[in-house]
């Protein structure tokens, strides 16, 4: 289990659109979340015995002006008898047509920067180029693929078109930012919230709204090692706007629940529109 893995995908928070979707669906949500995290299933063989921390996101931005994320997953895991302290924080730029990415990452451990990476990605005729800054100065061709917001609009362009299942594939900036990650998705059927949902009280003018239940399985097949087995997992709600929630992370041998406590919107200002 790799530490920069114990964070929830870029896609999460905005996967994969076209830009003459997006201009058709309306804007998708400027917004800050905030979950709070807990342990799900684990196994005795992954030795986790209790996870707490919390999760804050912050999308926003226009076709016109391109996307920003901001992002904080800080955990600590109890595994065995010993404790260890998470803090995986990710700056994002992507412009409206998704053709160029800006990303910053750092992984902290108990305090300690362990891992930093920043560059930027371009996608053209020839497939997807990362010009990388740090750790270390290096330019990585890929395939062609997403960035994140643009595979969100492609998630929610399929869900309004009533597929229930589709492949696709992302590049997020994670890890040593060096591959592309397959995704298989599954979408269930648009439903609203219950009465009794825990995270009613936190969704505010959301609370009436209808959502998508969908699971998301990614796949490293660079590593040609012919076991398709995904590297993780996330199931979410998601609303036509991009906003997802009730996250649940699995890693395999342990799963990790995000419970949304907190939700504000934000202001967001088309700047597609000429002024009148």
């Amino acid at each position: 289990m790799r530490a920069s893995r114990l964070v929830l995908p870029a896609i999460l928070f905005a996967t994969v659109f076209p830009v003459e979707f997006a201009s058709a669906a309306g804007a998708l949500l400027a917004h800050r979340a905030v979950y709070d995290l807990d342990l799900g299933e684990a196994s005795e063989k992954s030795g986790v015995t209790g996870v707490a921390g919390r999760i804050v996101y912050e999308f926003t931005g226009s076709r016109c002006e391109g996307y920003s994320t901001n992002y904080r997953f800080v955990s600590q895991m109890n595994v065995e008898e010993t404790q260890r302290m998470n803090d995986y924080q990710m700056t994002t730029y992507e412009d409206g047509e998704g053709k160029s990415f800006d990303f910053v990452t750092k992984f902290f451990v108990d305090d300690g920067l362990d891992k930093e990476t920043k560059g930027s990605a371009s996608i053209d005729s020839k497939g997807l180029a990362v010009k990388l800054q740090k750790p270390q100065s290096e330019t990585v061709d890929l395939p062609a693929t997403h960035f994140p917001t643009q595979h969100m609009i492609e998630l929610i362009e399929k869900a309004k078109a009533g597929e229930n299942f589709y492949e696709t594939s992302i590049f997020d900036g994670s890890d040593e930012a060096n591959k592309v990650m397959t995704t298989t998705v599954v979408i269930g059927k648009k439903t609203t919230p219950a009465a009794n949902d825990p995270e009613l009280p936190a969704l505010k003018s959301l609370q009436s709204e209808p959502y998508w239940p969908v699971s998301i399985a990614y796949f490293d097949l660079s590593k040609g090692d012919g076991e398709e087995v995904p590297d993780y997992a996330i199931s979410f709600k998601l609303y036509d706007n991009g906003f997802t929630r009730d996250l649940t992370m699995s890693y395999g041998e342990f799963s990790i629940k995000a419970k949304l406590v907190g939700l504000d919107l934000l202001d967001s200002k088309d700047t597609c529109k000429k002024p009148e």
